[in-house]
This record gives C-alpha cells, sequence and structure tokens, in this order.
C-alpha cells in the first residue's frame, strides 16, 4: 500500500520561505514520477513541480520557475519542495503526488495535502 505523508506547510508572510516534504512508503519508487501539485479554493489542483525520482529530471510551471526548488532524498525516501520568495498568490493546499506511468498520465497516488498560507 503506497503511504505519501505530507508535512511543511503553515503560515508566512510574502517574500518567506516553506519547505514542504513527502516521506513515501510502499513500493520501490524508483522509476517513479514524484511531484507537488497544488489547489486554491475555487481552483483546479494544478501541477507545480516534478521530478523523475531515477534520473532526477525536473519540470517546474513557469510561475514558479526560479523561486521553488523540487528534490528528493533516495536514502528516505522522501521529497522535497523548497519555496522562496512566496507571494499571496501561492496560498493553496499543496499535495504530494505519484505515478509509475507520468504525472501527466495518471495519478493514483496522493498525499492528505498540507495547506500554504502567503500573507501580504
Amino acid at each position: 500500500q503506497v503511504q505519501l505523508v505530507e508535512s511543511g506547510g503553515g503560515l508566512v508572510q510574502a517574500g518567506g520561505s516553506l519547505r514542504l516534504s513527502c516521506a513515501a512508503s510502499g513500493r520501490t519508487f524508483s522509476h517513479y514520477d514524484m511531484g507537488w501539485f497544488r489547489q486554491a479554493p475555487g481552483k483546479e489542483r494544478d501541477l507545480v513541480a516534478r521530478i523523475r525520482w531515477s534520473s532526477g529530471y525536473t519540470y517546474y510551471t513557469d510561475s514558479v520557475k526560479g523561486r521553488f526548488t523540487i528534490s528528493r532524498d533516495n536514502a528516505k525516501n522522501t521529497l522535497y519542495l523548497q519555496m522562496n520568495s512566496l507571494k499571496p498568490e501561492d496560498t493553496a493546499v499543496y499535495y504530494c503526488a505519484a505515478s509509475p506511468v507520468g504525472l501527466s498520465v495518471q495519478v493514483p497516488y496522493w498525499g492528505q495535502g498540507t495547506q500554504v498560507t502567503v500573507s501580504s
């Protein structure tokens, strides 16, 4: 049974930083795509960043490029999202996700979500 458990959300002022963590368990993720989505109130859940666990290849949506960094720790089976220069528009529930076929194809595994609130 795959489990994804997020932590690290909270309230921060604009310009501040947060680091989200996602502890993954239940199988080997070496051939998985893993990433972070976010969903603001009244909006769709959108991909923020993703990483290919085996190669380390990364992708970022345009609005977070240069501010967010996705990374993984193979030994700890943990995914991270370092968020710097946060803006009020980054406020959302952030979800960790994992897929063996690509996050753009299908997302069978989700974390429970962690709230990030950025005040102006």
